[in-house]
């Protein structure tokens, strides 16, 4: 009996080892949009547990990998000409295929310390890839062949202005439609053909207020799912089947500079900006279907680039000044600030530790802790990555500015 359960135990961790990974990671900020992995068991420790499993070069790329079906996707601008989306297969490494197309361009000299490469996130179904190229052109691919499904050029199709600083919103897909915020405004189209559902919130051709820096999230807020936008001046909550705007709120920012995506908790919205504040909202609804945006709180703390992470009742927000702080968010008491790190953190939280990718390629484990920033491990993880980090079913992908990496915990 006991060399038979041997045996089992055996033949178990064999088929085990051989399991492919069968998470996802399929759009930007993870399966809920959120950041948020509930559950999630990382090791206490990242220097000792951390392998690299495969590397693949690539050309310059902001874009965060995403992963379905057995599949990375990732971005990558070619010779400041062209786009291409490849497919990597998880387990091995191995090109599944790649699409490519013109998309390249130039942006203003101000802004050219953060390159001229795509940005956007794609987000991706079984059936759909949808990722959105710098020159406002959004493709829809086949995941699992590459084979193009439809394109919309948004400049030359609704004659909206091309975004001076390049197209930088990740779109979101939901049912039978793709949301995303272009040139001219935020935009629905249906899923399997790429026509305009409804098109809202317009803006103007000037440098600083065409295109958008920020990309939407989906949330049901006084009993009612919405698309919460952020568009360079405001923040809004939008029917999804009609595209009324049911809210809107003017948010302060230098040069429209609303670039994170909003962090929506019941009925409770917060936003960051930089130069500009923290704030917390609360969204109401009457019985007349009159909608509300009251302030419950704002802190001089500047939001940036990197999108904040909800644990219990604190916020962790990466700033402007490279600093990270956390918020209560009762009352927006700052409970701690860290000394400074790189310009751009991405994050990820299992609802106990959070795993953060700076830009300088340092992947850093940290224990929540309401009285400190509390570093566990850290270990270096690439060179310049300001791409968004992916994490699903023991493995961490990477998108270095000029690789892709996938590693497994041991």
């Amino acid at each position: 009996m006991r060399q038979l359960l041997s045996l089992v135990l055996l033949l178990s961790t064999v088929t085990l080892s051989g399991v492919e990974p069968s998470g996802v990671w399929n759009q930007w900020r993870g399966p809920t949009r959120d950041s948020q992995l509930p559950g999630a068991k990382w090791p206490g420790k990242l220097q000792e547990n951390l392998q690299l499993v495969w590397e693949k070069p690539l050309s310059p790329s902001y874009s965060g990998p995403v992963v379905s079906d057995g599949l990375v996707f990732t971005t990558e601008t070619i010779g400041k000409q062209d786009e291409r989306v490849t497919a990597f297969r998880l387990s091995s490494g191995e090109v599944a295929w790649s699409a490519q197309w013109p998309g390249s361009m130039t942006i203003p000299f101000f802004a050219a310390a953060n390159g001229d490469w795509i940005r956007s996130t794609p987000a991706c179904t079984q059936s759909h890839l949808v990722v959105m190229g710098m020159r406002d052109v959004l493709v829809c691919l086949k995941p699992k062949t590459g084979e193009e499904i439809w394109r919309v050029n948004f400049p030359e199709s609704m004659k909206t202005p091309m975004p001076a600083f390049g197209a930088v919103c990740s779109p979101l897909i939901d049912d039978d439609a793709v949301y995303v915020q272009t040139g001219g405004g935020v935009v629905k189209l249906n899923l399997d053909d790429g026509s305009l559902v409804w098109k809202t919130l317009e803006n103007g051709a000037d440098m600083m207020s065409s295109g958008a820096f920020s990309s939407p999230v989906i949330a049901t807020i006084a009993d009612v799912r919405q698309l919460v936008v952020q568009t360079r001046t405001e923040l809004c909550g939008v029917d999804l089947q009609s595209g009324e705007v049911f809210w809107k709120e003017p948010i302060e920012a230098f040069r429209g500079m609303n670039i994170l995506t909003p962090l929506v908790f019941g009925n409770r919205v917060f936003t960051a900006a930089h130069s500009g504040k923290s704030q917390l909202f609360e969204v109401t609804r009457s019985a007349e279907n009159d909608w509300g945006v009251n302030e419950l709180w704002s802190q001089n703390l500047q939001g940036y680039m990197s999108s904040p992470v909800l644990i219990d009742d604190t916020i962790y927000l990466h700033m402007k000044n490279q600093r990270v702080a956390a918020l209560a968010v009762e009352d927006g008491t700052n409970r701690w600030t860290s000394s400074p790190f790189g310009k751009y953190w991405s994050m990820v939280s299992n609802g106990d530790d959070i795993l953060a990718l700076d830009s300088s390629g340092e992947l850093r484990l940290i224990d929540v802790d309401e009285s400190q920033l509390k570093i566990t491990d850290e270990v270096k993880v690439a060179d310049d990555s300001w791409a968004h980090v992916a994490v699903l079913d023991g493995l961490v992908i990477v998108r270095d500015l000029t690789a892709l990496k996938v590693y497994r915990w041991k």
